[in-house]
């Protein structure tokens, strides 16, 4: 006999079939927001969030990380690779960490997202860098092309496949290391506004 218990286990969603959001926290306030941890079995929601205001934030954050890795040459259209290769990466930081690899993911977007960048001022004919605060939207996509940019160039001209780059950079930037691309961007991103201020 089917209680009501089992069929809410049956029918909770984890994303790739193994990963539950609900634990997951997200530390930063700011980006709190824009982050959606909202369940589901396969993170592709073919566009529906697409031209309308604010829709990237509603749209899952593991999806996010897919299409931005859908973003360079190689993998252009290919959201079927880009899966693949972030559930595999997703299994190595599993195993490498026994964490939750979307906590990672969100460690790893908080610490590389920049709170400060310059934008240029035009004075008469002279433009000047000004620093300004960044807002946590942008925060959150510059992050994220951090990220899989960091990933694609590592993968290159490597002996080390696409998902294994993924991982370790996921690795590296939830721990904050320098090492890590996307965190070594913010930070250059944050000395060039503090020189600029």
């Amino acid at each position: 006999m089917i209680t009501m218990a089992d069929e809410l286990v049956a029918q909770k969603a984890l994303i790739f079939g193994k990963y539950d959001t609900s634990d997951v926290v997200v530390q930063d306030g700011g980006l709190a927001k824009y982050i959606d941890l909202t369940p589901t079995n396969v993170p592709h929601s073919g566009g529906k969030h697409a031209n309308r205001w604010f829709g990237k934030s509603r749209l899952s954050i593991v999806e996010r990380l897919i299409n931005n890795i859908m973003r360079t040459e190689k993998y252009t259209g290919k959201k079927m690779k880009a899966y693949k290769t972030v559930s595999q990466a997703f299994d190595i930081v599993a195993a490498k960490t026994k964490k939750n690899p979307i906590q990672v993911l969100v460690e790893c977007l908080e610490n590389a997202a920049p709170r400060e960048e310059v934008t240029r001022l035009q004075f008469g004919g002279i433009s000047v860098p000004k620093a300004v605060d960044v807002a946590p939207q942008r925060r959150l996509d510059i992050a994220l092309r951090n990220l899989s940019t960091g990933v694609v160039s590592a993968s290159q001209k490597n002996k080390k496949p696409i998902y294994e780059c993924l991982a370790d950079e996921l690795m590296l930037a939830a721990k904050g290391d320098i090492t890590s691309y996307s965190v070594a961007k913010k930070e250059e991103m944050e000395r060039v506004a503090q020189s600029a201020r």
